[in-house]
């Protein structure tokens, strides 16, 4: 009997894959021109550990590396602050891959969004890290393009801070304007309403400029890569519940909602996290209420959690409920048919 001696490719080609690689260019090149190519390297880090990860593991159960891991690794390493040591990234990389989906068997078993599960770890393991140090943007030309590392000092004063847009609104009441949110033009001294001056921030390196995330995005649903409805029901969610809680509830703490929508991980999350095809629920109004719960907790864990990001438990929450409403809706859908089908016979 003949063999099949032909060797398995060591990695599983996936188109949809790639588009997403795409569309998570602008953020990135955006990245090393505030940053530095230190993020660079920190993102690639990531993708090796990642892939190495998922390698390891799927030869164990006679499989191929999926494109996806490279996705994965991107998500996670764009969410990551710019200052954060080479070994946490790498920790958070394979947290990602191992527990965020192999341990479910691979793609495209997994529950959890496995670029959320590694950042969700590094959140939790390591707070000081992950939430006070970040740095303010280079600014200019030739920008972060002329630089290793991130911007580390302003004026003289050491600008490594936890004071991010969200942080410093939040905690001292000063707003950054929508123009820097929008463009990623954020970093300068500013005084906090007691009087003290400190330094703001921008936030994580991929999650800074909204026209990028936006550039990403509008490719993503161009290219109907990503579903449609799961972004914009995010984003309703978040623009309801901010419009509720700041003029219904009188909540001064919940910003206007372009700021809100603008700042953070918030356009990130609703173009790049919550549409991620494994994890979202595949029925059309399972989707709608799963971009608006996140959307809306989003909003609620950012005004009443104790950290000021909130985004990635928000999703984790969403992960949570979504298998739920897709069992839901198809319940229901089976037992309309069911109905349908006796009415047709006693018809």
């Amino acid at each position: 009997m003949p063999t099949d001696t032909k060797k398995k490719p060591w990695l599983k080609q996936q188109p949809m894959m790639r588009k997403v690689e795409i569309a998570l260019m602008p953020p990135l090149l955006g990245a090393i021109y505030f940053f530095g190519w230190r993020t660079l390297a920190i993102v690639i880090w990531v993708a090796i550990v990642g892939a190495a990860t998922e390698y390891f593991m799927s030869k164990k159960r006679g499989d191929t590396v999926s494109e996806a891991v490279f996705v994965t690794s991107l998500l996670l390493g764009l969410s990551l602050p710019p200052t954060i040591p080479f070994w946490q990234a790498g920790v958070g990389a394979f947290v990602a891959i191992l527990f965020g989906k192999e341990v479910f068997g691979g793609f495209p078993r997994n529950v959890f969004n496995p670029a959320i599960v590694g950042r969700g770890f590094l959140y939790v393991c390591f707070p000081t890290d992950m939430t006070s140090q970040f740095t303010p943007v280079w600014k200019g030309l030739p920008g972060g393009l002329a630089h290793w590392g991130a911007n580390k000092v302003i004026e003289g004063i050491d600008a490594v801070s936890a004071a991010t847009p969200m942080w410093a609104r939040r905690d001292f009441g000063f707003e950054t304007s929508l123009l820097d949110l929008v463009t990623g033009n954020i970093g300068r001294l500013f005084t906090d309403a007691d009087g003290i001056q400190r330094t703001l921030t921008a936030g994580s390196i991929g999650e800074v400029s909204a026209i990028l995330i936006l550039l990403g995005g509008g490719y993503l649903l161009w290219t109907k890569t990503a579903q449609w409805r799961l972004t914009v029901a995010t984003l309703a969610g978040a623009i309801v519940s901010t419009a509720f809680f700041r003029y219904v509830l009188r909540a001064d703490a919940v910003p206007p909602v372009l700021w809100s929508l603008c700042s953070g991980a918030m356009l990130y999350a609703a173009f790049f996290m919550v549409t991620d095809p494994i994890t979202a629920p595949k029925n059309k109004n399972a989707q709608w209420i799963y971009g608006a719960f996140i959307g809306t907790m989003i909003v609620f864990l950012r005004w009443k959690a104790v950290f000021a990001g909130a985004v990635a438990f928000a999703i984790l929450l969403g992960n949570t409920l979504g298998p739920s409403l897709e069992m839901f809706y198809k319940a229901r859908a089976k037992k309309q048919k069911t109905k349908a089908t006796k009415q047709g016979a006693a018809a």
